[in-house]
């Protein structure tokens, strides 16, 4: 009696653990997750199983109502889209002949070049004071900023500082100002910014 209920109940968690692997979806993530890319920038999808060992699958991934790139062992990819698409990915176990597919990630793609825009908190530097600068770009996240000076007298050159998202700039110096936005990897750089010419008082 006792060996009966002990296989009966270990065919019980057998059943139990082997329904919950059916169930389990798919994973579909991208790095970084912006809300909106721009032409030339790239993203990686990462397709999780979520069971088993990574190397028991062949990955894919298709854009829906698209192409689809082949299976392969890798479960994660580059790619440069294109257009405002969604994106899923199968997986294929073959040690069991078991395929599934994960959720739905949606990209948005914009043709437009975003322009970086300056704002300066005075035109006017006070004597032994500071004027602020701030560098934004409106849409999508992930920015840091590069800042550019020249004069009338000299040629524009990077303002070196010692933050590194560079935001927000503190300038003691008089000039013509500019900025620009980068992110990502390889680096994507918006259009150059408006100019704002400061004086010293």
């Amino acid at each position: 009696m006792g060996k009966t209920l002990c296989r009966a109940l270990g065919l019980l968690i057998l059943t139990i653990l082997l329904w919950i692997g059916q169930i389990q979806n798919a994973m579909l993530t991208i790095e970084p997750n912006w809300s909106t890319y721009y032409l030339g920038e790239s993203v990686s999808f990462r397709c999780d199983m979520t069971e088993g060992e990574d190397n028991d699958w062949e990955y894919h991934i298709n854009r829906k109502s698209q192409d689809h790139f082949p299976y392969n062992s890798h479960k994660s990819y580059t790619l440069e889209p294109l257009y405002k698409t969604e994106f899923q990915c199968c997986g294929h176990r073959r040690i069991f002949n078991k395929t599934k597919c994960s959720n739905t990630v949606f990209v948005t793609v914009s043709v437009n070049k975003p322009r970086a825009t300056l704002r300066a908190d005075s035109t006017t530097i006070p004597l032994g004071g500071s004027v602020t600068l701030s560098c934004s770009v409106k849409t999508s996240a992930g920015w840091k900023y590069r800042w550019f000076r020249r004069t009338s007298d000299t040629s524009e050159v990077e303002v070196r500082t010692n933050n590194e998202e560079n935001r927000d700039i503190s300038v003691t110096q008089g000039g013509i100002y500019r900025c620009l936005g980068v992110r990502g990897n390889p680096d994507f750089y918006t259009e150059i910014s408006n100019e704002e010419t400061i004086e010293i008082k």
